[in-house]
């Protein structure tokens, strides 16, 4: 007799609010006044949804990196370009609240989510991912979310649909790094193929160490990647367009030489400017053997014929 083991983000149906009672207490907040007043990342139950339940089947070659390293350590051009450790200091300005992110493209249906939508829709749970920066500093995370796959199932892609294209928020004012590097060509995108969005690794991101993402992270919500370099994982993210056609992308735009469209971690094929036979552990910066598709070639190694970039 086989027993099923329940998915890390199912719960019994009789733990689900009805949806008639869901409704009608937003009517009655409405009615009050108080819709403004709500948390938008609470709004989905009486309790936060963070901590998420963990999934046990994404585990970890090597221990958590400190919170406060992951938060206080970031790629975040739109804030700070240069300087990794002064992006956190530098999003107080950044309004999260209210946020939508528009699905469009070649979809059937196509959608405009506010967070609150997403945390309804989409139930969330933990997983642990290592995560690698071209750079080759690496960390391991704990990120909270949900399957790319279920948010693009939801659309409906058109058969024509071979990609998925994200665009970060743009914002000047509030993102002062866009102004010192007025240069580059705004706003960030990314993009993935198909069959790569698909897969059960890629993940929409809304929290990690069990809490709402802080801004430096990419708050609201983001994409994480793991067999790719960090780059690949747009943050901040309010547009998802599905395309025929292969979208340009941010960095592979600005030099094409040095970052594919791709971009799977492969410690074979060096950067044009360093090696990524090894990666460096934030914070303390150990050294370890940089792994093949950052170690997740089980899951993903099918969809390559060693052609990719």
């Amino acid at each position: 007799m086989l027993i099923r083991i329940p998915k890390g983000w199912e719960i019994p149906e009789r733990e689900a609010t009805p949806e008639s009672v869901y409704f009608n207490r937003r009517q009655l907040l409405q009615a009050a006044g108080l819709m403004g007043l709500i948390n938008p990342l609470t709004a989905t139950e009486s309790k936060s949804p963070y901590p998420a339940k963990r999934n046990p089947e994404f585990t970890l070659d090597r221990p958590i990196t400190e919170e406060w390293a992951a938060t206080g350590y970031n790629n975040f051009y739109e804030f700070d370009p240069e300087n990794k450790q002064a992006v956190k200091d530098k999003v107080g300005a950044f309004q999260i609240s209210p946020w939508k992110v528009e699905v469009t493209g070649l979809v059937n249906k196509p959608a405009v989510f506010d967070l609150d939508d997403i945390l309804r829709k989409f139930p969330l749970e933990e997983r642990l991912y290592r995560f690698r920066c071209v750079e080759r500093w690496a960390m391991a995370v704990p990120w909270t979310g949900f399957p790319l796959s279920r948010l693009i199932q939801a659309v409906d892609p058109k058969p024509e649909a071979k990609f998925v294209r994200f665009t970060t928020v743009s914002r000047p004012k509030e993102m002062p790094g866009m102004q010192r590097a007025a240069y580059y060509p705004w706003p960030y995108n990314e993009g993935l193929r198909m069959d790569e969005a698909m897969n059960p690794l890629t993940l929409v991101v809304t929290g990690i160490y069990g809490k709402p993402l802080p801004k430096q992270n990419g708050a609201p919500i983001r994409i994480v990647v793991p067999w790719k370099y960090g780059y690949k994982s747009a943050k901040s993210i309010v547009r998802i367009e599905f395309t025929a056609k292969m979208p340009g992308t941010f960095w592979n735009q600005m030099q094409p030489s040095e970052y594919g469209f791709y971009s799977n971690v492969n410690p074979k094929k060096p950067h044009p400017r360093w090696s990524q036979a090894y990666e460096n552990l934030i914070p303390h910066g150990e050294r370890r053997p940089t792994l093949m598709y950052n170690g997740y070639e089980q899951y993903v190694a099918a969809l390559y014929n060693g052609k990719e970039d």
